[in-house]
């Protein structure tokens, strides 16, 4: 065995490095096992064992008859579609309301801008729990309990969002905004021609977090949406009304899980390639 003090500094690296690759690939394990765990349950036919010990990590007769039987008996096509588009107008709504608010925090000089700025950022620190009633209340008087626009309406902008656009703002060069004002440009054009481009993988970023945030977004839903038609029911809560009517079998109550998480991984594979590193002053000449 070889001795620290006689091992080179590139033998020593090496090491370091195996070392860091084996806690990375545990904790990628640990964080990946349910999943798989998961997907396999969704697969088993009915005479394989869910609980049987030792657990059965692969299914010996894969079928997607759960699926079927979830797709069939629940209408989570009306739940798929009901989270697909609550999600994109969040994400879109968000995106747009998020970048105005942190462009004159970002770029413009008034008279209280870091209070404002500070205001926004500590209502982070605030649990949606203690808002959650006082928001309850709002939805009842304005007549929209039991209404999309009481899904909606809470997460039209978010303090995180405002956060990352305006530190992404303030990455931009300064000559970029000069020489649009230069060419005539108006504040509200130098924010969709020159910062909204050169700010795209925060608001790839922004994007994925909403998105996820919506999609998976049940206690609100829970509140304002329960006690209606089933039909209105996003997925989170349909996925719930699925383990409660079928708890005694978890296959099918695992297949619905796994088509709750496919659309987001497949947003998230379509925008992954956005949240690199960009040249924001690549329009700026020597």
């Amino acid at each position: 065995m070889l001795q620290a003090d006689r091992l080179n500094p590139t033998q020593r690296q090496t090491l370091k490095n195996i070392g860091i690759y084996i806690l990375l690939g545990a904790i990628a394990f640990l964080m990946l096992f349910p999943l798989f765990w998961l997907f396999s349950t969704s697969l088993k036919s009915p005479g394989e064992d869910v609980f049987q010990f030792p657990p059965q990590f692969f299914p010996q007769q894969p079928t997607l008859a759960n699926f079927k039987a979830v797709w069939e008996t629940f209408p989570f096509a009306n739940y798929l579609w009901n989270s697909t588009w609550l999600a994109v107008l969040t994400v879109s709504i968000n995106l747009v309301f998020c970048s105005l608010a942190a462009y004159p925090l970002a770029r413009l000089q008034f008279k209280g801008r870091e209070v404002i700025f500070s205001l926004v950022v500590a209502t982070i620190m605030i649990p949606f729990q203690i808002v959650m009633i006082p928001l309850y209340v709002l939805m009842v008087k304005l007549g929209l309990n039991g209404s999309y626009w009481a899904v909606l309406l809470p997460s039209l902008a978010s303090a995180f969002g405002i956060f990352l656009m305006r530190q992404a703002f303030q990455g931009v060069p300064k000559e970029l905004e000069e020489a649009a004002r230069i060419d005539g440009c108006t504040e509200l054009g130098i924010w969709w021609h020159v910062m909204i481009p050169a700010v795209r993988p925060a608001l790839a970023t922004l994007a994925i977090f909403e998105f996820i945030g919506s999609w998976s977004n049940f206690l609100w839903p829970l509140i304002v949406l329960v006690g209606g038609p089933p039909e209105k029911y996003t997925l989170p809560l349909g996925v719930a009304r699925l383990a409660g009517s079928m708890s005694l079998d978890w296959r099918l109550v695992a297949a619905g899980a796994v088509l709750s998480i496919l659309p987001i991984l497949a947003f998230f594979l379509v925008l992954q390639s956005y949240i690199v590193p960009t040249e924001a002053g690549s329009g700026v000449k020597g």
